[in-house]
C-alpha cells in the first residue's frame, strides 16, 4: 500500500492555523505557487475543497473543521517522536506556542512572556487564544489546539496537568477625585455609586453580588465590560467604581500614569488561584517544558534563566 506524503498533513496543520495561503507559505518557506500546489494536492487526497475563498483569506469547510484535532493531533505525536529524549536547541527553534488566558494574565505578564521568548527563542510565536467555557479548553487541551490553559482554576479532565502559578487578591479601583473618598468606604456608600462588571460573557452579576444579597445588599451596575483592560479606562473616565481589580493589574495603572486610586473593599473576598494546565503528552516536550518553567518563574518573580 502506497503512503501518502505526510507532509500534506503538516501543511494542512499550518493552513488550518493560519486560514492564509500566503501566511503559511511563510511558515513553511514556500513561493506562493509552490503553496498553491500543495493546497491542491491536499485537496485530491482528501477528496475535499478544504479552503475557499473569503474575503481576502481562505474559510475552511465544514470536512476541513472536521479534521482539525485529528491533524492536530497526528502532528505533535509525529514531533513527539522525532524529539523526545534530545534536546531542543531554543535558539533555532520555531514553533508556534497557542495559550488559552485569561486578561489578567496577558496583560500582568504576556509582555515580559514574549521578551523572555525574543531573548531565547527568537524564532518563536506566542499566540493567545480568548478563554471558552470549561468544556472548550478540555476539549482543545486533548485535541492539541492549545499548548497552555492559563486562568482560574475549573473543572479538568482527570488526565490534565496542572502547576499553580499565583494569587490574585482584588481591590476596588476608581478615579483619584471620586467623592467615595470623601469618608469612609462602608457597605452603604460602596453601593450608592454605580459598578463596572468584568465578564467574558456580559453578565452583570455574579458571586460576589451573592456576597453582597447576603447582607441585604445590592448594586447597580451600569457598564459591562468583557476585560479589566478596557475597564480601567473607563473607570478613569467616569464617575463609576471597578469593585473587584486584581492586584497583578495595579503596577500597569501605575505604569500608565493614569489618576485612579485603590480601596479596600467593605467585604472580604476571596483570593483567585491562577494555574497553568496542559496535556500530558506535552510532559517530556523539551520545548513546551521549557515554556511552563519560564512561565513558572516570571510569575513567582524569580528572574527566569535559559
Amino acid at each position: 500500500m502506497k503512503l501518502p506524503d505526510l507532509n500534506l498533513l503538516v501543511a494542512l496543520d499550518i493552513l488550518l492555523e493560519e486560514g492564509s495561503a500566503v501566511a503559511a507559505a511563510r511558515r513553511m518557506h514556500l513561493s506562493a505557487p509552490a503553496m498553491s500546489r500543495t493546497l491542491a494536492r491536499i485537496r485530491d487526497a482528501i477528496g475535499d475543497p478544504v479552503f475557499v475563498r473569503s474575503g481576502r483569506g481562505l474559510a475552511p469547510t465544514p470536512r476541513a473543521l472536521e479534521l482539525r484535532e485529528q491533524v492536530r493531533g497526528v502532528v505533535e505525536q509525529a514531533h513527539a517522536i522525532f524529539t523526545s529524549g534530545r534536546e531542543v536547541d531554543l535558539r533555532t527553534l520555531e514553533r508556534t506556542f497557542s495559550l488559552c488566558a485569561n486578561d489578567v494574565f496577558v496583560g500582568a505578564y504576556g509582555g515580559k512572556l514574549r521578551d523572555l521568548l525574543a531573548v531565547h527563542a527568537p524564532h518563536t510565536v506566542l499566540r493567545f487564544v480568548p478563554e471558552g467555557d470549561g468544556a472548550t479548553e478540555n476539549d482543545a487541551l486533548h485535541a492539541g489546539r492549545i499548548d497552555l490553559y492559563i486562568s482560574a482554576r475549573r473543572a479538568f479532565a482527570p488526565d490534565i496537568k496542572l502547576q499553580q502559578l499565583f494569587s490574585s487578591g482584588f481591590v476596588g479601583i476608581a478615579r483619584s477625585d471620586h467623592p467615595i473618598f470623601d469618608g469612609p468606604i462602608t457597605l452603604d456608600s460602596f453601593t450608592e455609586y454605580e459598578h463596572i462588571s468584568v465578564s467574558r460573557r456580559g453578565l452583570a452579576r455574579g458571586p460576589f453580588d451573592t456576597i453582597l444579597a447576603e447582607r441585604g445588599y445590592t448594586r447597580r451596575v451600569s457598564l459591562i465590560s468583557p476585560n479589566f483592560q478596557s475597564a480601567i479606562f473607563a473607570v478613569a473616565d467616569s464617575r463609576l467604581l471597578l469593585p473587584l481589580m486584581p492586584t497583578p493589574l495595579l503596577p500597569i495603572v501605575e505604569r500608565l500614569g493614569l489618576k485612579l486610586r485603590t480601596f479596600q473593599l467593605p467585604i472580604p473576598v476571596d483570593s483567585v488561584e491562577v494555574l497553568q494546565a496542559w496535556h500530558p503528552r506535552l510532559d517530556h516536550d523539551h520545548a513546551h517544558r521549557w515554556l511552563r518553567r519560564m512561565i513558572k518563574e516570571l510569575c513567582g518573580g524569580t528572574p527566569p534563566e535559559a
